[in-house]
């Protein structure tokens, strides 16, 4: 990492101070956010508070906290790395959070950031499952860290989860995070592409946050993109090849009542017009409209 500047170690003391600091860093260094965080302040507020080892939900009791010399510090270099590297943030501190998990993750995974987990996790539940405790098998297709594999653990207590992804760096991620999250009783993780190493087997629910990236996308992607894995982003022609083969195959893996809850970004057209005969259930989030569709095994038989 940079070496800190002695008058920003001399001048900032508090985590105000520090928070401050880098959102001012950042919006003058136009650094690009989604990485779980779309502005300079909470992204701001996660390094400093992660990079501190306190609760990332709770500022207002250490706003105004002073940092010892080793923490003034640590703290500047993390936020010169976020400039100089344009790394995500999460990269950086090896942690990000789904729905308050925490997840280790590095280079071999995308940071996590799906909608799924705010659609599965709402108030009122999701319309598609009314009882939880119902589901008993959920597979979760290009697991990447195992995000959503492990947080369907959480949300389906009778639940086994299957988690496929095609990168064995990826599965290595994940693998240390079911372990770390004592899940390895209650989800298998499967390399492979897509649906082959599932021979035979059937699901409740398959939810997906599959590559949707079009070339044209992928060529001006800025640079916190770019240091994510490709194959975890590129999503062929259009950016919808491999969504289109999980809806061909996905009848045959869900159980009779099942259905599928897929991440598709802003590819809605694209796959409105192709598949018309289709009923899918657009969903919307606080921050999305229309980027996540859901489906019954029923609804993709009968049209």
């Amino acid at each position: 990492m940079p070496q800190p500047s002695s008058t920003a170690l001399d001048d900032l003391l508090t985590v105000r101070d520090f928070i401050r600091y880098g959102v001012s860093r950042m919006i003058e260094a136009n650094v690009v956010f989604g990485h779980g965080t779309t502005n300079a302040y909470d992204e701001a507020v996660f390094m400093v508070l992660e990079g501190l080892h306190l609760p990332v939900d709770q500022l207002e009791p250490y706003l105004d906290a002073r940092l010892i010399g080793a923490e003034r510090e640590k703290m500047i270099s993390l936020i010169n790395a976020r400039i100089t590297t344009r790394k995500p943030a999460s990269y950086l501190l090896n942690r990000a959070y789904i729905q308050g998990i925490p997840f280790y993750v590095d280079e071999r995974v995308i940071v996590p950031r799906s909608y799924i987990g705010e659609i599965l996790c709402a108030e009122d539940g999701f319309i598609g499952i009314s009882d939880p405790w119902e589901i008993t098998s959920v597979l979760d297709l290009c697991t990447g860290s195992g995000c959503l594999a492990i947080l369907a653990a959480h949300l389906f207590p009778n639940a086994t989860v299957d988690a496929v992804d095609l990168s064995k760096d990826a599965l290595a991620v994940a693998e240390l995070n079911v372990k770390t999250l004592e899940l390895g009783d209650r989800v298998n993780l499967y390399q492979g592409d897509l649906f082959a190493p599932l021979k035979g087997k059937t699901y409740d629910l398959i939810i997906t946050n599959p590559p949707y990236v079009d070339p044209d996308e992928m060529a001006v992607l800025p640079p916190e993109y770019r240091a994510e894995p490709s194959m975890a982003l590129d999503g062929g022609g259009d950016g919808m090849d491999i969504v289109r083969r999980i809806l061909a195959e996905a009848p045959d893996y869900l159980s009779d009542d099942g259905g599928l809850l897929c991440e598709i970004g802003t590819g809605r057209h694209i796959i409105d017009d192709e598949y018309a005969n289709l009923p899918f259930l657009w969903l919307d989030t606080e921050d999305s409209q229309g980027e996540v569709f859901w489906i019954t095994r029923d609804e993709m038989l009968e049209a």
